[in-house]
């Protein structure tokens, strides 16, 4: 039973993960590094971890990838999507119902 909790976990924060990239991204288009370094205030997110989720993103429409030469090496640029924009609006509503079984496992149910 312990290994299905660290599964519900583990999708959890890896969906939350894909909003703070989708965030980031809102700001305007840019590049792995610089997605992790401007989500790091609100969370740590590794490279390792990054590229997945933006590859996940990627193949699920949220964002446009692009490449610009830098310094003699491509560089992909990532983009959100009309899709992606709406994806981050689905989430804050959704937060609410999420907000509310987090009460509800801290406090207790009060009926």
């Amino acid at each position: 039973m312990r290994k299905e909790v660290l599964r519900v976990d583990a999708q959890l924060k890896r969906g939350i993960l894909e909003i703070c990239a989708l965030k980031v991204l809102e700001k305007g288009d840019s590049y792995g590094y610089q997605i992790i370094k401007d989500a790091s205030p609100a969370v740590e997110i590794s490279e390792s971890t990054l590229y997945p989720i933006l590859k996940r993103l990627e193949g699920d429409g949220y964002v446009g990838v692009y490449s610009v030469e830098h310094s003699g090496r491509l560089r992909r640029y990532y983009s959100i999507t009309p899709k992606g924009r709406a994806r981050i609006v689905e989430f804050l509503n959704e937060w609410s119902e999420i907000d509310k079984i987090y009460r509800f496992i801290k406090e207790g149910y009060r009926g």
